[in-house]
């Protein structure tokens, strides 16, 4: 069953990410980085807003698919598509963006991609939508907005048409 998530603005979101970006990043010079693919979705909508001179290079994008730490249980996506960072990492400040922040776990094997890359000077990790169900000690430094929901609750992030969230519950048979 899907639902679509009406009482999240994700322009507001945005707006008040981009905000909070501006304020926290503006002397760092930072290179950004969203993962593949809604948290491209939401570093491409952060880049407009905030203006092609606030970030030091285009936008480099990460596929984390062969970094995950269940691919060899669910399987790998046939169209995986590579990485393209197309700046060094190496003593810079990175923002890393993603759109639902939930285990941690995507987080940590983006982590582990940039470091293959080189080592920058500081993350700063901003997330459109963060919700239970951490896993892992992995914290946002920017959020749009903090959800609850059940375990079987998911949030999707679509890109037909613009931007929409969609709730997603697994139906199971008792």
């Amino acid at each position: 069953m899907t639902t679509p998530i009406t009482q999240i603005d994700i322009q507001l979101a945005l707006e008040s990410m981009a905000a909070e970006i501006r304020a926290t990043l503006s002397d760092k010079q930072p290179l950004l980085i969203g993962i593949h693919s809604g948290g491209v979705w939401v570093a491409e909508a952060l880049a407009d807003m905030l203006g092609a001179d606030f970030f030091d290079a285009s936008l480099g994008t990460l596929n984390i698919a062969y970094y995950r730490d269940d691919f060899t249980r669910i399987g790998m996506h046939p169209q995986v598509t590579p990485s393209d960072l197309p700046f060094s990492v190496d003593d810079r400040h990175l923002l890393l963006v993603d759109d639902v922040l939930q285990s941690g776990r995507t987080i940590r094997a983006a982590l582990n991609e940039i470091f293959d890359y080189g080592r920058p000077a500081a993350v700063t990790l901003a997330v459109l939508i963060e919700r239970n169900g951490r896993e892992l000690p992995i914290q946002a430094d920017i959020v749009g907005q903090s959800i609850t929901l059940t375990p079987e609750q998911h949030i999707k992030l679509n890109n037909q048409d613009g931007l929409k969230l969609e709730l997603k519950t697994n139906e199971t048979n008792v």
